[in-house]
């Protein structure tokens, strides 16, 4: 059983910035790639931000620059910074992780979701 609890959502102004968390608990024997999803109201969900376990990122176009994806492969979290928040990047915002169990099944996990809304 592996569990990701998100951290950080709220409400803030158009062009503020806000820091998501996110923490992998349970019966981890390593994390692959962690990534960022949203969902906003009657849309889909999309891929915000990846990261690998090396580091290297990836980012949708529309967060380019003012997103950052972080990790620490020690405490199994990952972070998302974002900067520069716009009304168009409200959502829900959900942690991915690719987890390899201590069984040595690879499992995708999501959180539970933060609200993330921009608004004046």
């Amino acid at each position: 059983q592996v569990q990701l609890v998100e951290s950080g959502g709220g409400l803030v102004q158009p062009g503020g910035s806000l820091r998501l968390s996110c923490a992998a608990s349970g019966s981890i024997f390593s994390i692959n790639a962690m990534a960022w999803y949203r969902q906003a109201p009657g849309k889909q969900r999309e891929l915000v931000a990846t990261i690998t376990r090396g580091g290297s990122t990836n980012y949708a176009d529309s967060v380019k620059g003012r997103f950052t994806i972080s990790r620490d492969n020690a405490e199994n979290t990952v972070s998302l910074q974002m900067n520069s928040l716009k009304p168009e990047d409200t959502a829900v915002y959900y942690c991915n992780a690719r987890v390899r169990t201590i069984w040595g099944r690879d499992d995708d996990n999501w959180g539970q979701g933060t609200q993330v809304t921009v608004s004046s």
